[in-house]
């Protein structure tokens, strides 16, 4: 059998799954290119070829999971933030585009004349905005906290591996309480969602990324209640 064919059966059990076809595409090419360790131009002229030896269990492994919505991140375990790579497991949220903006807003607080000299990153998960703003700020100290120690293990891995391990510091501990430092700059990305909202959200979330990092509380905004008043007194700006 051929790539090109193992591919569009692979399509379509991820689309009777439930996802979209166009994202169903998508999904088992990504997974495929995984298997191969190919890039996707490469991938691209290798449609017509016979599937290697060993590729089809491989393949069926990783699609199965996808039938089973875990989400594509978390399979091929990665996904790239601020043009960074990031590991992802499922003891952290998987990077949102939309996080990207946190970064691009810091960005504008603090033009190149006038850097931050401390910067905290409350509920670090993965650790994406603590080492996009540690490469982006150079000066910067950086602290990220998590209240778990399995998502900063995870954490420190992508700060070693973007090169960013000699200039983020990661403490355990519930946003704010591990840092007794003024901070110029405070970001988080905290739990939002309201319990009650648990069922309407799509089974890749729901029953994978750590509910720890998604429900805040009865109405979403319990970890702001917290976050926000020991924000104000940890920094020189209340609104910071």
């Amino acid at each position: 059998m051929t790539l090109g064919n193992r591919l569009a059966i692979a399509r379509e059990a991820i689309a009777a799954a439930g996802i979209r076809p166009q994202d169903a595409a998508l999904d088992a090419e990504v997974l495929a290119r995984t298997v191969l360790g190919c890039d996707r131009a490469a991938f691209a002229v290798r449609l017509r070829d016979e599937e290697p030896s060993g590729f089809s269990d491989a393949f069926a492994a990783l699609v199965d999971r996808r039938c089973r919505r875990e989400p594509v991140a978390y399979i091929v375990g990665e996904r790239e933030f601020w043009g960074l790579p990031f590991e992802v497991t499922s003891d952290v949220l998987i990077p949102r585009p939309e996080t990207e903006l946190i970064v691009e807003e810091a960005l504008e607080l603090f033009p190149a004349d006038r850097q931050p000299a401390v910067i905290v990153d409350a509920g670090t998960g993965s650790g994406c905005l603590a080492v996009a703003l540690a490469l982006e700020f150079t000066g910067a100290r950086v602290i990220a906290t998590d209240i778990s120690e399995a998502a900063l293990a995870v954490a420190r891995r992508n700060a070693a591996r973007n090169g960013a391990a000699q200039r983020v510091e990661f403490r355990a501990g519930d946003l704010l309480e591990p840092v007794t430092e003024i901070a110029d700059l405070i970001v988080s990305n905290p739990p939002y969602v309201a319990s009650g909202d648990s069922p309407g959200l799509v089974p890749e979330v729901r029953d994978h990324e750590p509910h720890v990092a998604l429900f805040g509380g009865a109405d979403g905004l319990s970890v702001f209640g917290k976050l926000f008043p020991s924000a104000a007194r940890g920094s020189p700006r209340a609104d910071g």
